[in-house]
């Protein structure tokens, strides 16, 4: 593998397709460091509008550390993972506590919720660091271009990295796995870099990287209850989501009537069914909350929840 003439073609290819993304256009690490995290098992399509919208509500770390818990955990609201969210208060605590975002790789991989990889991204990104990144897309590329599923994915990255640009030289190999290189049907033709890809000369690009197997799926139903009066409805803390209220599921006192309708949502590996009805109660559960359903914006609601709210009829 000629590391030399691969940084080069990297480079010129990621110069002419780079895609023009909000994060991309601002070397601000706070900034950066928010998109990396919500970048994290989410697609970049999702991710755009709720990036805007969070930096907007919180445009510093100053400002996410005097926010609480709930305030976070609404605008985070339809990105999932929310421990995620959970640990970026958390790390904006850390980082208004010591004065300022951490300048270093070491103090960066010590904030809440920052893994090798965040750490890599936002130091070489943001401060020009040279700490190569290895994310799914980097692991798929190098795997590809040695056509060996055992690789040192991270040996292999620090080699082909730019020292002299290594934020650009990064971006440029995980763009590639995101436009190119991909995991069904890699375009193989579009590849700037196919010319020195042993697994596009011996045809084994589909079999690389090895794929992890996958755990079994539950499947399960839930019944979720509408109960509402006089401009109110009720809610009670998710089980599923913590910091986040859900609709109540059946419960002492609770008369169920008419469907309003159901719909499907995955957690992980576990496949639900939810069947939305109309109920009416005397009194709410433990832990049951009436609230004002103008109100309802502003509050911590799970994705579930609003599924289910956009099966009543107001």
């Amino acid at each position: 593998m000629d590391e030399a003439a691969l940084r080069k073609q990297l480079a010129r290819w990621y110069k002419r397709n780079a895609r023009d993304l909000p994060w991309r256009r601002t070397r601000d690490p706070y900034a950066i460091w928010i998109s990396e995290i919500m970048l994290q098992q989410t697609r970049v399509a999702a991710v755009i509008p709720h990036y805007q919208r969070f930096l907007a509500r919180f445009p510093d770390a100053a400002a996410l550390a005097r926010a609480s818990e709930a305030e976070v955990l609404t605008a985070w609201s339809g990105l999932g993972y929310y421990s995620r969210a959970r640990n970026l208060r958390k790390a904006a605590q850390a980082i208004a506590e010591g004065g300022g975002f951490p300048a270093d790789y070491e103090s960066i991989r010590e904030l809440p919720g920052v893994g090798d990889y965040t750490a890599a991204a936002v130091a070489s990104i943001a401060f020009g660091l040279p700490h190569a990144v290895v994310d799914g897309n980097v692991r798929r590329v190098i795997a590809r271009l040695a056509n060996n599923g055992q690789v040192d994915v991270q040996g292999a990255a620090a080699r082909l990295m730019d020292r002299k640009n290594p934020g650009r030289s990064n971006q440029a190999l995980m763009e590639l796995g995101a436009l190119v290189c991909l995991p069904r049907e890699p375009l193989c033709g579009a590849c700037p870099v196919a010319r020195q890809c042993e697994a596009h000369r011996r045809g084994t690009q589909a079999e690389l990287p090895p794929k992890r197997p996958r755990g079994e799926v539950r499947r399960i139903r839930v019944v979720l209850l509408a109960i509402r009066k006089q401009g109110k409805i009720l809610l009670t803390p998710s089980e599923r989501v913590r910091g986040f209220w859900d609709l109540p599921e059946p419960f002492p006192g609770a008369r169920a009537s008419s469907e309003c309708g159901s719909f499907r949502h995955s957690i992980m590996n576990t496949q639900y069914v939810f069947e939305v009805r109309e109920a009416t109660t005397d009194r709410a559960p433990k832990g049951g909350k009436w609230w004002d359903e103008a109100r309802l914006p502003e509050i911590p609601l799970s994705t579930i929840a609003k599924k289910a709210l956009r099966r009543l009829a107001y």
